[in-house]
């Protein structure tokens, strides 16, 4: 009996392929379950019309992340911040002041995306990154600077 998966099964395969299993495997274990239906019914039908409208938001999602990156890809952007005579910050720059920075600049970015190896502590160029969702990351350059 064909049926398409509606979740990942391990040994049966992963969700949304369509896969040939015993009849009493089906009817006893996956229908009722909702793990599986039947293929050759509407609820396949739909199953897969879903499948394909989800497909086509989720390549929305990317487009948009892509131009979202675009803009931001390349930007400068100064932070100030207090140092001593060796160039060492009095405290650090955290996720929370680039996104500061970002937004003065006119670049509202959520401070939970922007990815930093390390609290920066010294004066000069860095490059952080941010992840604009859907695996799409962009490049900014951060320079901290003397206040």
């Amino acid at each position: 009996m064909e049926v398409i998966l509606l979740e990942d099964l391990s040994g049966v395969g992963d969700k949304g392929a369509t896969v040939n299993v015993k009849p009493g495997f089906a009817r006893n274990f996956l229908l009722p379950r909702k793990l599986a239906i039947p293929t050759g019914t509407r609820s396949a039908n739909l199953y897969q019309e879903l499948q394909r409208q989800g497909q086509l938001r989720q390549e929305k999602l990317v487009a948009q992340a892509r131009a979202e990156a675009a803009k931001l890809e390349g930007v400068e952007i100064n932070v100030p911040a207090q140092a001593n005579e060796e160039d060492t910050l009095f405290g650090s720059v955290t996720n929370a002041d680039v996104a500061d920075a970002l937004a003065r600049a006119g670049h509202v970015v959520d401070k939970r995306a922007i990815e930093m190896a390390d609290h920066i502590k010294q004066l000069g160029r860095y490059d952080v990154t941010i992840k604009m969702g859907a695996g799409v990351t962009a490049s900014v350059k951060v320079w901290v600077v003397r206040q």
